[in-house]
């Protein structure tokens, strides 16, 4: 299984801080954005990964987290020129995936659940979207699935939605949406969409839908105000539960993608922070 991130676009909607900055290299509280997207592919158990962003975002990923040995991982970079579609990233990242499965996420969505949700049937068999339910569906790409939770229909910001259920920014597919994403034709707005590649698969019979429980959050932080709600919740969970969401080292350990001593000699090369006060707490767990 490999993962994606994809960490590109202009991030006009957070403008003007992203005129100088890629928005996943922004603060969501106390860590990078990009940090909490990486962390939902490492606690799927997924170890290899391509961040895929322009030339600014990757001159700064790289300096983050290297080649991933460090977190047990392998990391590679894939540049894009411009955003045209998140269907794009299968094609740009075609020789990273090979012959395996792959899981898609937007590098500004930010996911909490229990361990429970980050468990994923293997083999991976056509595509699989996330589902969130929400009080608002107008707003959002909607799905409408069945009770065996196979997909009938995907609307994007319907006018009378067929169910209360936000499509979010995880997919996880074959090895055949490669090939899907290559034989798609641009929208009227010139993009590859990730709606088209989903609707191949709900051609076939073959795209399912997983539910996010109810007490887990799902949050798109790529405007002002999401940014900040997402932001306000990451606070408010860290300081009231004493967790570390996000804390890319003790994922790595909790997946044994390192072991004790590995983990040991990544916080005693990171300086004296709340940060390192976290994971030197879920150091003591291990020990």
């Amino acid at each position: 299984m490999k993962g994606i991130i994809l960490a590109g676009g202009s991030g006009t909607r957070l403008y003007p801080t992203t005129s100088v900055a890629s928005k996943q290299l922004l603060m969501l509280y106390d860590k990078p954005m990009i940090y909490y997207s990486l962390s939902s592919l490492l606690r799927f158990g997924i170890n290899e990964i391509c961040i895929i962003s322009n030339d600014i975002g990757l001159k700064f990923f790289r300096q983050l987290f290297g080649d991933g040995k460090k977190f047990g991982c392998k990391f590679e970079y894939v540049h894009q020129e411009k955003s045209n579609g998140i269907a794009e990233a299968f094609i740009l990242a075609e020789d990273f995936i090979g012959d395996d499965p792959v899981c898609l996420i937007l590098g500004d969505n930010f996911f909490h659940a229990s361990n429970k949700f980050f468990e994923i049937e293997t083999p991976i068999k056509g595509g699989t979207v996330f589902a969130y339910r929400v009080e608002d569906p107008e707003r959002y790409g909607v799905v409408e699935f069945d009770k065996n939770n196979v997909a009938l229909s995907i609307e994007e910001k319907p006018k009378k939605p067929k169910s209360n259920y936000a499509v979010t920014g995880l997919y996880f597919y074959d090895n055949d949406v490669v090939n899907i994403s290559k034989n798609l034709k641009p929208s009227d707005r010139g993009e590859l969409e990730i709606t088209d590649v989903n609707n191949e698969y709900l051609k076939r019979g073959d795209l399912k839908v997983k539910v996010m429980p109810n007490g887990s959050a799902w949050l798109d932080a790529g405007t002002a105000e999401s940014f900040f709600d997402t932001s306000s919740y990451i606070r408010t969970i860290q300081r009231r539960q004493g967790v570390c969401i996000g804390c890319l080292e003790s994922i790595c350990l909790e997946q044994d993608f390192i072991d004790v001593q590995q983990y040991d000699r990544l916080l005693r090369k990171i300086p004296k922070s709340s940060y390192k006060d976290a994971l030197r707490g879920r150091f003591s767990n291990f020990t």
